[in-house]
Formats: structure tokens, sequence, C-alpha cells
């Protein structure tokens, strides 16, 4: 990350592989500011990801999420940023994204997904049956995660500590 490029990290895929704690254990490290998508949504709406969905729908959703995306890529300060694991179905979101720093793919099993959200409370695109619903996400998203990631991590078995390694030495290869 020292090419002179955007000082910005990016941390992409599915709900439950770890971009939140992962993004903050990295920022940690890097002395970085940490953003997460979903939190800059519910700041600047004032209300929660579940409240949005359920009252206004995932579109209106999708909306909060790429502005904030495009405040987050803004930013001149180094940051690190885990992106809502649906931002990648906007293709303005993606070209954002791999021009505004090094992206990481934190790509895990849709059984290993399944486990980490439980029961989905609280995540509005889970319903009654989160493995199924996270191996229909997946074939659809993966496919996106893939083509505009600089760099993969394959987080299952992983702990948080190895996959913030793993990260910040992906961050530091040349692109």
């Amino acid at each position: 990350m020292s090419d002179g490029g955007p000082r910005r990290l990016l941390l992409i895929g599915m709900m439950g592989a770890g971009k939140s704690t992962v993004g903050r254990l990295v920022a940690d490290r890097l002395g970085w500011d940490y953003l997460d998508s979903d939190a800059e949504v519910e700041r600047a709406t004032g209300r929660s990801v579940a409240e949005i969905f359920s009252t206004d729908g995932e579109a209106t959703f999708r909306g909060a999420e790429s502005a904030a995306l495009a405040e987050a890529l803004a930013r001149d300060d180094p940051v690190v940023v885990s992106v809502a694991g649906g931002a990648v179905l906007d293709p303005l979101n993606r070209s954002r994204l791999a021009a505004g720093g090094r992206v990481v793919w934190l790509r895990a099993e849709p059984s290993t997904l399944a486990v980490r959200v439980g029961d989905g409370q609280g995540r509005p695109l889970l319903h009654d049956d989160p493995a199924s619903t996270l191996a229909r996400l997946a074939e659809v998203r993966d496919p996106l995660y893939a083509e505009i990631a600089d760099a993969v991590v394959d987080v299952d078995h992983l702990a948080a500590e190895q996959v913030a390694e793993q990260v910040l030495a992906a961050a530091e290869e040349p692109t």
C-alpha cells in the first residue's frame, strides 16, 4: 500500500465472512481509520439496515449503501472499509471499488457462512433457511467479487487474527 495510490483497503465478501471483525483488526494494525458500510448507512439514515429493508425495501437500502460507499471512497485519509456484501450487485459500485483502492475478497464456503450467521437474526435477506439463501446469494455474488478482487483470502478454518495477517500480506503485494 506504499505505491502512492489511494490508501484504501476495501474488504468485500458475503455476510458472515468476517469483514467487520477483520476490518477493525487490520485498521488498528495499520493505524488507519475504519468504516463499515452498513454502519455508515445506519448513521446516515438514523435507522437499522433491517428497518430500512422492512419499511422501504431493498432498493432503498441499496441506494443508501451506494451513497455510503461513494462517501467512503471520496476520503483522502487512509481507511479500511468493510463493504456491505451486496454492494457489488451494482455495476457502478463495482467500478468505484475497483478504482478506489486495494480490494481483498474474504471468501468463505456457504456452509461456513451459515454457521457464522446462525439463524440470520438482524440480516434481512436471510429468512427461514439461511444456509440455502447464502448458497443462492453466493452463486450470484461470487463472480462479481472475483471480477474486482485484487487478492483473495480464504477464511474457512481461520481465526480472525490469521485472516487479518493474510489481508495485510495481500495489501502489500504488487497489483
